[in-house]
């Protein structure tokens, strides 16, 4: 479910790729992967109202939903510019001189642009990148104004995410294994 176009934009000639895609990775999910925020939501709860730190469980609840609407909710698209002057997406423009240089990576059969700033706030960037056409346009004309990095340096937050999203169940595995056990009766072979 993609609806990623390049335009040709003729107007104006300081653009020099434009395409639209969703502004996150999405995978739509299904009811298991709910009952799992709930059950882990319920077990950290517990845990933390047996250790006495009763506040805690705000925070807590307020992580969970916010996995819950993003789970949920499909991103919308946006409007993604590179110019002669620097990058635009979703109304941010990033001009040259701030970037450092970028990467890829990949998640939910997307690949993901990776722009990152000079310090000291090393600001990044992450712009969907649908296709093969558009990633290879997008590392042309992105390489003459940036350094490009085949093997990013994962940090500790990048580790961790990584851990944490292979622990949900997957949808595709679950559909598999029903249909391989399924109750219906197979005819005899002869």
């Amino acid at each position: 479910m993609c609806y990623t176009k390049i335009m040709e934009v003729e107007n104006n000639p300081q653009v020099l790729l434009l395409w639209k895609a969703p502004l996150r990775p999405y995978k739509k999910r299904g009811k298991n992967v709910l009952r799992f925020y709930l059950a882990l939501g319920l077990l950290l709860s517990l845990i933390v109202f047996f250790f006495g730190d009763r506040i805690l469980l705000i925070p807590i609840w307020a992580v969970l939903f916010l996995f819950y609407t993003l789970t949920v909710t499909p991103p919308p698209d946006v409007e993604n510019k590179i110019t002669k002057f620097g990058i635009e997406t979703a109304g941010i423009t990033m001009r040259w001189e701030a970037l450092s240089h970028f990467y890829f990576t990949r998640r939910f059969d997307y690949d993901i642009l990776t722009l990152v700033g000079h310090g000291p706030y090393f600001m990044h960037a992450y712009l969907l990148v649908p296709n093969e056409e558009i990633k290879q346009r997008v590392m042309v004309i992105l390489s003459e104004h940036l350094l490009y990095q085949d093997k990013p340096q994962r940090t500790f937050t990048d580790r961790m995410v990584d851990m944490l999203s292979h622990l949900l169940p997957d949808e595709e595995e679950e559909s598999t294994m029903r249909s391989s056990f399924s109750q219906t009766p197979q005819p005899a072979s002869p």
